[in-house]
């Protein structure tokens, strides 16, 4: 249990520093190279790099999570023998 509240922790913060650093270096830029107005390659590539690094952060965010609640409740449920 201690090792998934780890890898949860670290998930999360690694979720919520991506998504920092894409607000503060590309606030306006869409992570596709097709939009309305010109976009930089570098703002693309950068804005791409920082969105896919906050989805995989929440997954395992939420995979974390879900190892979490089924331990908890392998521990509440009574046995049955």
């Amino acid at each position: 249990m201690r090792a998934a509240w780890k890898i949860f922790c670290l998930s999360t913060a690694t979720f919520a520093a991506a998504l920092g650093l894409a607000y503060l270096l590309v606030p306006d830029v869409v992570p596709i190279a097709f939009a309305e107005e010109p976009q930089s390659s570098w703002a693309v590539m950068t804005a791409f790099v920082l969105r896919a690094i906050e989805l995989i952060a929440a997954a395992v965010s939420v995979i974390a999570l879900a190892v979490l609640g089924g331990g908890m409740i392998r521990l509440a449920w009574p046995r049955a023998h």
